[in-house]
């Protein structure tokens, strides 16, 4: 069960759907390529199918403010903020600052360097110094850390904001707790906290490798 080979779904099924889902822009495809021949983990790239469920969840809510812990090199950043309100803006942040570095040039061609806000460093500290507000947020970053980050931001989010998370069934480690990693671990106490999060309702959409969808309910804290 290596990273780079197992799918939480058939790769049939997957292609099929990819066929039949809206095309790829031009300029995410050249980023996607380019970040595959620049990377050492291109597998970290939401990548297409990924990409376009975010970009209409996000066109859907026409958020002011989102948030995205794990930019990479800003595949998914790009598609998140295809769908910000009008002077929204999407806060992102990493780590890594030469993967993000080859983002760059793609949020100035797709006209969305106003919008991107990128966040070099330790995402708990950086988050310590942001209002948290966000109506949404994607969370694609270190496993272990996931309920950190959750619980940073679960009570601070509006009702209604809707928090992915990605990785969640990290290719079907989650099904053997046994032999869990640092990693495995991280996601296992986190799918079991929001299950049991009175503030919260969500679901796991099968969907790559598992994408958690959790959204704030009314007046919960």
């Amino acid at each position: 069960m290596s990273r780079q080979t197992y799918q939480t779904t058939d790769p049939a099924y997957e292609d099929y759907a990819t066929a039949h889902t809206t095309a790829e822009s031009e300029l995410l495809r050249r980023l996607y390529r380019e970040s595959v021949l620049k990377t050492n983990y291109p597998n970290m790239l939401s990548g297409h199918l990924q990409g376009q469920f975010l970009r209409m969840i996000s066109q859907m809510l026409r958020p002011k403010k989102i948030l995205e812990i794990g930019t990479f090199t800003g595949y998914a950043t790009i598609c998140l903020a295809m769908g910000l309100a009008d002077g929204g803006k999407i806060h992102t942040i990493d780590s890594n600052e030469e993967s993000v570095e080859i983002g760059r040039p793609y949020f100035e061609a797709a006209g969305l360097n106003d919008k991107i806000v990128t966040h070099i460093g330790n995402a708990t500290e950086i988050l310590k110094n942001l209002d948290k507000d966000f109506d949404l947020v994607f969370i694609d970053a270190d496993k272990e850390n996931y309920l950190a980050y959750y619980q940073m931001l679960i009570d601070e989010l509006p009702a209604g904001a809707i928090l992915l998370a990605d990785n969640v069934l990290w290719y079907c480690k989650v099904l053997h707790a046994a032999h869990a990693d640092k990693e495995t671990e991280g996601i296992l106490n986190f799918n079991k906290f929001v299950l049991h999060d009175h503030r919260v309702e969500n679901m796991i959409i099968p969907i790559r490798d598992g994408l958690m969808m959790v959204q704030k309910r009314a007046g919960s804290r």
